[in-house]
């Protein structure tokens, strides 16, 4: 909502999206992907990773125009990620016996009281891999990358800003008063605005 309301902003002129988090969920990276593209379709749009901006916050500044972050910034993690806890001899250790009716083979797969293996984990694996590709596939397409040259950085790596640079993940180094600069030359803005 914050998002749509500085795209119906006239008072806006464009918006500097300060990111530093190790990223989040996957439904998340992408709602703010999708609404930072509808804002930059009316306005300039520019990222300032300050010291990380990965996994879904990677995701999240691919969205804008340009991406500035410092030599040292941490950024990448190209990646899709499913943790299972499997507390299967803990519960039988405290003596806790879990029983479950379920209406397939695969509802409320996979149980935290079990490995990991078999259905489940083939399942888990085919949504991952569902995400990653279409992670993949954004990157690609904002980085002006090929798709090989986007898988060949979508193996998780994180990455200084500095070498963001040089694999084309980010857009130079800088921070907030560098973004100001860029918006003032390239887009016409006023020194001056807040």
């Amino acid at each position: 909502e914050a998002i749509t309301e500085l795209a119906e902003n006239d008072a806006v002129k464009a918006v500097i999206v300060s990111i530093n988090s190790p990223g989040g969920t996957t439904a998340g990276g992408e709602e703010l992907y999708e609404a930072l593209g509808r804002l930059r379709a009316t306005k300039p749009t520019v990222a300032v990773i300050g010291e990380l901006g990965a996994s879904a916050a990677y995701m999240t500044a691919i969205a804008t125009d340009r991406i500035f972050a410092r030599r040292l910034s941490i950024v990448g993690s190209i990646g899709v990620l499913y943790q299972h806890v499997n507390a299967g001899k803990l519960m039988e250790t405290i003596g806790v016996d879990l029983d479950k009716v379920a209406s397939g083979p695969l509802k409320a797969e996979p149980d935290f009281n079990e490995p990991l293996t078999g259905e489940p984990r083939a399942a888990i694996a085919a949504l991952v891999d569902d995400s990653f590709q279409w992670f993949v596939d954004v990157v690609a397409e904002r980085r002006g990358l090929t798709r090989p040259a986007a898988l060949a950085l979508a193996d998780g790596r994180i990455v200084t800003g500095r070498v963001g640079v040089e694999t084309g993940l980010i857009d130079t180094i800088g921070g907030e008063a560098e973004a100001l600069a860029w918006l003032e030359t390239e887009h016409d803005l006023a020194a001056d605005l807040d």
